[in-house]
C-alpha cells in the first residue's frame, strides 16, 4: 500500500463551541454519540492523523467534563473556550494558536472528513490566500417574497460551501481582527473576502455533509445486521494450542500465520461481515511479518472497533467449535469469559458450543479444528 502523500506543515482549528440545539440529542451535537464516539473526535482524529500542529478546539464554556469524556486518550490539542458568534470563536481560536504558516478552520459538525479535501485545500494555499472546498447545486431554485415565487437564480455560478476552509495564517488572523461586519459571519471564508483576500474553490466530497437536525442522527443503515464466519486450521505436534482465547494443554496445537486460535478467527469474519468490511485476510493479512505468530487476541479486539466505528453495538455472538479433541466442555466457561473480556461485553452475550463430526472428514480423523460463528450487531 502506498503512502499517502506529505502535506505542508499546518495548524488546524475544530470550532466545536456551538449549543447545537436543532440536533435534539440529550447535549450538544458536537458531543453526542455519532458512527461509535462522540462527533467531535471523529474530524480531531483525522486532522490529528494528518499531521495537523498545533490543534486547536474551540469549546463552549464550562465544557470541560464534555471535552475530556469526548476525546479520552487523544493528545496533541488545546480546548479553549469560545465567543457568543461563530466569528468570535474562530477568532479566539486563532489567536490560541499565534502563529503558523496555513492554518485548517473546520465544524465539528461535520464528522466524516476525508483527507483528500484536507490536500485539496491545503495545497490550493500555493496561489490563494484561502481555500474553501464546494459543491454543485443539484436543485432548481426560487426567491421567495412572503411564500411566493419572485424570481429565479442560475444555479450554474452557485456553490455549496464545506468546510474545512484552509487559510495563510496571517492573512485569516489579520483578517478576523479587522472584521466589521455582521456579528456573525457565516464562515471563514467571508471574513477573508471582505479583507479583500482571494478565496479558491476545490471540490468537496458529499461525505462532509453536515449534522444539523435530529434525523441526522439517525443512520441510513439496517438497525441489524448479521454476519457469519468461517475458518480451518490444522493439528500439529510442537505447536501451542489456543483455542477461544485460551490456552489448552493437548498433544497438538493449531498451525497458522498467527497463533491459529480457529475460534477467535471465525467471530472476527463474523463481525467484519456484519458491517460489509472484507474479512480478516483484509486486515491482518498472513502476508505481512508483523502477524506472524500474534495473538488473535488483537484481531477481536480491532473487529470490535471497527464494528463501533461502523455505528453498531454487538448483540451476541454464537460459537461453534467442530473437534474431536481436545474436549471443549470443560472449557467453555473459560472461553466465554475472554471472549467476553475482549469485545466488552456481558457474558451472556457470548454462546459457545461445540460438536463433532462423528469421525468423518478431516476433524473426524483429527486433523485439524473449525470453527463457525454469527454475530449479531445493533446500530448504536
Amino acid at each position: 500500500m502506498s503512502e499517502a502523500p506529505a502535506l505542508p506543515p499546518f495548524a488546524a482549528i475544530v470550532v466545536a463551541a456551538g449549543k447545537g440545539l436543532r440536533a435534539g440529542q440529550p447535549l450538544p451535537k458536537q458531543f453526542a454519540r455519532w458512527r461509535g464516539k462522540a462527533v467531535v473526535r471523529h474530524s480531531v482524529e483525522s486532522l490529528l492523523d494528518a499531521g495537523a500542529k498545533p490543534l486547536v478546539i474551540v469549546v463552549p464554556e464550562n465544557a470541560e467534563d464534555a471535552v475530556g469524556e469526548a476525546l479520552a486518550d487523544l493528545s496533541g490539542y488545546e480546548a479553549v473556550t469560545g465567543g457568543d458568534t461563530r466569528q468570535q470563536s474562530v477568532a479566539k481560536g486563532l489567536e490560541a494558536i499565534g502563529g503558523a504558516d496555513r492554518v485548517l478552520i473546520h465544524d465539528a459538525a461535520r464528522p466524516d472528513l476525508p483527507r483528500a479535501v484536507i490536500e485539496r485545500v491545503l495545497h490550493a494555499l500555493n496561489d490563494h490566500p484561502g481555500a474553501i472546498p464546494v459543491l454543485p447545486v443539484a436543485d432548481s431554485l426560487a426567491q421567495d417574497t412572503d411564500g411566493v415565487m419572485t424570481g429565479t437564480v442560475q444555479r450554474e455560478q452557485l456553490r455549496r460551501v464545506q468546510t474545512p476552509q484552509a487559510f495563510r495564517f496571517d492573512d485569516i488572523i489579520a483578517a478576523h481582527r479587522a472584521w466589521t461586519g455582521e456579528p456573525n459571519a457565516g464562515d471563514d471564508a467571508q471574513v477573508l473576502r471582505a479583507a479583500g483576500g482571494t478565496v479558491a474553490l476545490v471540490p468537496g466530497e458529499e461525505r462532509l455533509a453536515k449534522l444539523t437536525y435530529a434525523e441526522d442522527f439517525v443512520s441510513e443503515q439496517p438497525a441489524m445486521r448479521t454476519g457469519m464466519g468461517f475458518d480451518v486450521h490444522k493439528l500439529a505436534v510442537g505447536e501451542e494450542l489456543w483455542l477461544g482465547g485460551i490456552q489448552i494443554e493437548h498433544d497438538k496445537g493449531l498451525a497458522g500465520h498467527s497463533d491459529a486460535d480457529v475460534a477467535l478467527h471465525a467471530i472476527v469474519d463474523a463481525l467484519l461481515g456484519a458491517i460489509g468490511d472484507g474479512d480478516i485476510g483484509t486486515h491482518f493479512p498472513p502476508s505481512d511479518p508483523q502477524w506472524k505468530g500474534a495473538s488473535s487476541d488483537r484481531f477481536l479486539v480491532q473487529a470490535a472497533k471497527l464494528v463501533a466505528e461502523a455505528g453498531y453495538n454487538l448483540s451476541n455472538i454464537d460459537l461453534t467449535i467442530i473437534c474431536e479433541a481436545p474436549k471443549i466442555g470443560p472449557h467453555r466457561p473459560a472461553m466465554r469469559q475472554r471472549i467476553a473480556e475482549l469485545l466488552g461485553v456481558d457474558i451472556e452475550r457470548i454462546s459457545v458450543k461445540a460438536t463433532t463430526t462423528e469421525r468423518l472428514g478431516f476433524t473426524g480423523r483429527g486433523e485439524g479444528i473449525a470453527a463457525q460463528a454469527i454475530a449479531t450487531v445493533i446500530r448504536s
